[in-house]
């Protein structure tokens, strides 16, 4: 096609794309994804599919309510395209693990159904400059807009220029209340996949400055410039830590999204080692590493007994042998999860690696 030929191609094979939300959003966008042929997708949710969910997240069949999003998404698309890398995050996108995650792809799809998360995925995007594919979805509308990339003459925007203040619960409606027909999210995710399309190859327009409104029973679309003369600042990392992750409902499945982190807290505390203890620890028989970063991600190391993917950790989790395990990823971030799961699942003395690989190479080995 003119404008797309080998060397776009090319582009999407070498592109990661984070994917938060494997709901209906997300399961329009991830499989237009795989089907371009991006590289690598990561998918972050840590639900279980419901049968509720089975009208609009056309991904999951009968068979596999009860079952993780992310490990029955990543299977359907693979089978999809064998040739694509999926990364699978099974747990709440959150401000602990935020900056690494999207640290590691290049652009983020925003799948998610609250605003808690929107506003969390557009404030990390914004300090790493990653771009954002916002999405949202109610009743018959839908809206798409993308942010933190600045196009021609138009400086990068954000989320908060749009709306600067994030609503309080109460002051919107729920999903479960106001309702969506399930073609909706099929149709602005797909859209997504595009804009993602657009950015990674260079082809077109992308939506910058501007918010795309889909009304479906009027089967019209009209936009609204949202582009001011000035880029809105970044917060900075320290601000951005020092916030509150406020409790907000989760309307694809009607639980509260801030279970599975308070969950997470609850599990019995994992012992952060420094580097200096690392060394001495690695050394030692009866002490197993495991390193739980995924296949791609660099650099490679020749300390670790074992490399299991935080993707995979789980289905993998009795394969672990029975010893002292100290877990490693790149920058102490998902090491912590895993740990919990292993203490929680195999009853082992569980370590991480305070501040991962990146503090190991900052420092000089003892």
């Amino acid at each position: 096609m003119p404008g797309f030929g080998i060397k776009a191609q090319e582009k999407l094979l070498a592109a990661k794309v984070l994917v938060v939300g494997a709901g209906a959003l997300g399961c329009s966008s991830i499989q237009y994804l795989a089907g371009a042929g991006v590289g690598t997708i990561g998918i972050v949710d840590s639900d279980l599919i419901s049968e509720s969910n089975l009208h609009r997240q056309l991904l999951y069949y009968p068979t596999d309510i009860g079952k993780k999003k992310t490990s029955i998404a990543a299977k359907r698309i693979k089978l999809q395209n064998e040739q694509i890398v999926v990364d699978e995050y099974p747990f709440a996108f959150n401000r602990k693990n935020a900056l690494e995650l999207i640290g590691a792809y290049d652009l983020v799809i925003d799948a998610t159904d609250n605003f808690q998360t929107k506003y969390l995925i557009n404030d990390a995007t914004a300090i790493l400059a990653k771009p954002m594919i916002f999405g949202a979805v109610t009743r018959y509308e839908g809206q798409l807009s993308v942010f933190n990339v600045g196009f021609q003459d138009l400086p990068a925007n954000n989320y908060r220029q749009l709306f600067p203040i994030q609503p309080k619960e109460g002051e919107t409606g729920s999903c479960e209340q106001m309702g969506v027909l399930g073609v909706l999210p099929g149709i602005i995710g797909t859209m997504q996949a595009a804009e993602a399309i657009k950015l990674i190859t260079g082809i077109g327009e992308p939506l910058v400055g501007r918010l795309y409104n889909y009304h479906l029973l009027q089967g019209k679309g009209y936009e609204l410039c949202i582009q001011t003369k000035q880029t809105m600042p970044a917060m900075s990392i320290s601000e951005f830590m020092a916030l509150v992750d406020e409790v907000d409902f989760n309307c694809e499945n009607g639980i509260d999204a801030g279970n599975d982190i308070e969950k997470v807290d609850e599990m019995e505390d994992v012992e952060e080692i420094n580097v200096a203890k690392f060394q001495t620890l690695r050394k030692h028989p009866d002490v197993f590493v495991l390193d739980v970063r995924e296949s791609h991600e660099y650099p490679s190391i020749n300390f670790s007994d074992l490399q299991i993917p935080m993707s995979e950790l789980m289905s993998k989790i009795t394969a672990l042998p029975d010893k002292e395990i100290c877990v490693i990823c790149h920058q102490g971030i998902r090491s912590v999860y895993a740990a919990q799961q292993i203490q929680l699942q195999r009853g082992l003395k569980v370590y991480s690696l305070k501040g991962g690989l990146t503090a190991y190479f900052n420092q000089e080995p003892s």
